[in-house]
């Protein structure tokens, strides 16, 4: 069970992107930064969550890529402009993993851990076990589960979510809800 006193600046955080830290369009893609909206509070959110964290890391399915509805160039133009507010609002991303794959079952897709197990060949000081994922979908939660990580499912897209689940280790409102909780503890 995740023990927020625990959570300390050597663990890792893992964020999902749409959903958790803009708002997702239903059933679509953002093609573009002129559709991309961060909820409010979120960047507030990631400047605390850069205090606590040694390692903030995006793992994100974006199969709209796949699908051929937006070129990575797109994708890469949202991400730099979004890592521009993000730093200028004070916080950070360390890295950015993102899966084009329309298998489900391709081993980088969550909820499949291929994406987290590229992290820590890139940076094997990351431990899994000491790092959780914050997501809005129950992928990433079975994403957290098959890496071996801790689980914050927040509710900005599914509030009505059964709870408890075991999948999830802590249920929050949103990114800044998650913020608070970590002060908090």
């Amino acid at each position: 069970m995740l023990d927020l006193k625990q959570v300390d600046n050597s663990w890792t955080l893992f964020l999902d992107r749409d959903g958790v830290i803009n708002i997702e369009k239903y059933q679509d893609y953002v093609y573009n930064y002129d559709e991309f909206f961060f909820y409010e509070g979120a960047l507030d959110a990631l400047r605390e969550l850069a205090n606590r964290f040694e390692r903030i890391i995006i793992t994100t399915n974006q199969k709209g890529v796949g699908k051929g509805l937006m070129t990575e160039a797109d994708l890469h133009e949202i991400h730099r402009r979004m890592l521009a507010d993000i730093t200028a609002a004070g916080g950070r991303i360390d890295k950015i993993y993102y899966c084009t794959a329309l298998e489900n079952d391709h081993p980088s897709r969550k909820p499949q851990p291929g994406m987290a197990f590229e992290a820590v060949q890139d940076d094997p000081s990351i431990d899994l076990t000491k790092s959780l994922i914050v997501g809005n979908n129950i992928s990433d939660m079975e994403f957290g589960r098959n890496a071996g990580m801790f689980t914050v499912f927040v509710q900005t897209t599914s509030p009505n979510e059964p709870l408890p689940n075991p999948l999830i280790d802590l249920a929050v409102k949103d990114l800044p809800a998650f913020a608070k909780a970590l002060q908090l503890a």
